[in-house]
């Protein structure tokens, strides 16, 4: 099972959740995990997704989340979970 981080950080807004989780299940990405939190107004989420089922290469709907992250004035970020740890690791 091919894993993916996901991450949106952003003011907080009414849909955030709802439009990313839109994408990401007409696009066949199924979320394994998620947390969110809001703090002063900023909106932080993250998760956990496998992309098996997805016809899109992963530069493709990385590509197409980073702009639907634009356009609802977040910013996201979606990386393979095995560079995600490389980057993390103490």
């Amino acid at each position: 099972m091919k894993k993916t981080i996901i991450t949106v950080v952003g003011k907080d807004s009414v849909g955030i959740i709802a439009k990313v989780c839109t994408y990401l299940a007409d696009n066949q990405i199924n979320i394994l995990d998620i947390s969110q939190t809001i703090v002063q107004g900023y909106f932080n989420m993250m998760m956990i997704v496998e992309e098996n089922n997805c016809t899109k290469e992963f530069k493709v709907y990385a590509g197409e989340l980073e702009k639907l992250g634009e356009e609802i004035g977040v910013s996201i970020r979606v990386q393979h979970e095995e560079i995600f740890n490389q980057m993390h690791r103490i």
